[in-house]
């Protein structure tokens, strides 16, 4: 039966679930009189919907705090081992694959590193494939205990209702690529379990939002800075966690050529991928066949030495000149939308680390207006290499808890359960 607002007894019910599933997992452990203020139920709702919590193994007693001259409160906490999840980072250097209990601990992971055939679609789907089927056998784990695969990629992700999840990325060659329709053939999972694919840099900004740097701040850009550059945003006034192809900014007329194959765009400055270019044709000497990550760990080691051997000038200035474009791009940011924080992450980012921040922030504030720059802080995210695929991973963690803690039901909407629970829902 429904009420007057269209929700049904199931309806309330779930989301009862979903309340005291949120709060146990992100400020637990807590005690049912805790529950009670933390998520606006009754004390009778609370005991009935733990009662069922417990019953299906979700929540479990986690010892007693004191009461203030009563007898000593049972303390509740989510279930480790209830629930797990997949997490793939489709990255510019490797595909890396991780499994997760409930919590978001790391049981086991696989990576497959890519080389000349980068991004090849049948490689890719390959990779994927492989490390989900090894992490599995690693953890022993029966796939149809997964809550889900989550799979950040990069480019824009389309959900269509035939096709399911279509990538459109342009940089790396794929052209409305059916990434989930080609994942479910002779996928190692069964159709119970879904794979739900999003851009990478916003599984980035959602799990350092949830997880990391971000938490508690409601205006954030968390920036992914790899071989090229891509951004979350996080506002009021927009979807949370939306990606914006902030890379693909114009910020050079008649600039240098993109990989998108546009002129002047900041990727074609500030990635790491056109920063060891321009290294190269300033004469920066990198062996052949080195990958990305340690050819600019080579130009690193170039602008600034150990002991008392002398900086090479033009790896020092070209990584000047790519933190200026970096901080201009992200003056653009400040201005359009205000937030509270900037966060980079990224394997370029985390590599480039403090010693590239200061003029990072120098530039930003001073390309900035003042009054926006003068609230926004700059600064490194903390979930290191993993971000992506923690982030993939909450993909369907919050699937999980819109429906309550129960598997969803498969439904005609296109739109996943996922993506509506992180934009009604996030705990910054």
């Amino acid at each position: 039966m429904a009420g007057r607002n269209g929700r049904t007894v199931r309806d309330l019910r779930r989301a009862n679930r979903t309340a005291v599933l949120q709060r146990l997992y992100f400020d637990g452990p807590l005690s049912r009189f805790e529950l009670g203020p933390a998520t606006g139920l009754s004390s009778g709702s609370v005991s009935n919907v733990v009662a069922d919590l417990v019953a299906d193994g979700l929540v479990e007693e986690a010892g007693s705090v004191d009461s203030d001259g009563g007898r000593p409160r049972t303390l509740l906490r989510v279930v480790p081992g209830s629930g797990h999840m997949i997490g793939v980072d489709v990255g510019e250097t490797r595909v890396r694959v991780e499994l997760f209990d409930l919590t978001l601990t790391e049981l086991a992971r696989a990576e497959r590193p890519l080389a000349q055939q980068r991004y090849d679609v049948e490689v890719i789907v390959g990779h994927i494939r492989d490390g989900v089927t090894e992490v599995l056998a690693s953890a022993g784990l029966a796939p149809e205990r997964l809550l889900g695969a989550g799979i950040g990629v990069p480019g824009i992700v389309e959900h269509t209702p035939d096709r399911g999840a279509v990538v459109h990325g342009q940089t790396i060659g794929w052209d409305a690529v059916p990434l989930e329709s080609l994942l479910r053939a002779g996928s190692p999972l069964p159709e119970s379990v879904p794979y739900l694919i999003d851009n990478g840099a916003k599984t980035l900004g959602q799990a350092e939002m949830w997880f990391g740097a971000g938490r508690g701040a409601r205006n954030a850009v968390v920036v992914l800075f790899g071989s090229g550059v891509g951004a979350s945003l996080v506002t009021p006034d927009a979807e949370h966690g939306r990606a914006v192809e902030w890379g693909h900014l114009t910020v050079r007329v008649r600039g240098r050529r993109c990989r998108c194959g546009a002129l002047g765009c900041l990727e074609a400055y500030a990635g790491a991928e056109s920063l060891l270019a321009r290294w190269r044709e300033e004469g920066g000497r990198v062996p052949e066949g080195t990958d990305e990550e340690t050819a600019l760990t080579t130009m690193l080691a170039a602008a600034y030495p150990a002991g008392t051997e002398a900086a090479d000038p033009v790896a020092l200035a070209v990584l000047e000149e790519t933190a200026e474009y970096l901080g201009a791009g992200l003056s653009d940011l400040i201005n359009l939308f205000q937030p509270e924080r900037i966060l980079i992450g990224g394997w370029a980012g985390l590599q480039l680390g403090t010693r590239f921040l200061p003029a990072v922030r120098r530039h930003a504030v001073s390309y900035a207006l003042r009054h926006p720059a003068g609230k926004v802080t700059v600064d490194l995210g903390r979930l290191g290499p993993d971000a992506v695929t923690v982030g993939a991973a909450i993909l369907p963690l919050a699937d999980f808890f819109a429906g309550g803690g129960r598997r969803p039901e498969p439904a005609p909407d296109p739109v996943p359960a996922w993506r509506t629970a992180l934009e009604e829902r996030a705990p910054y």
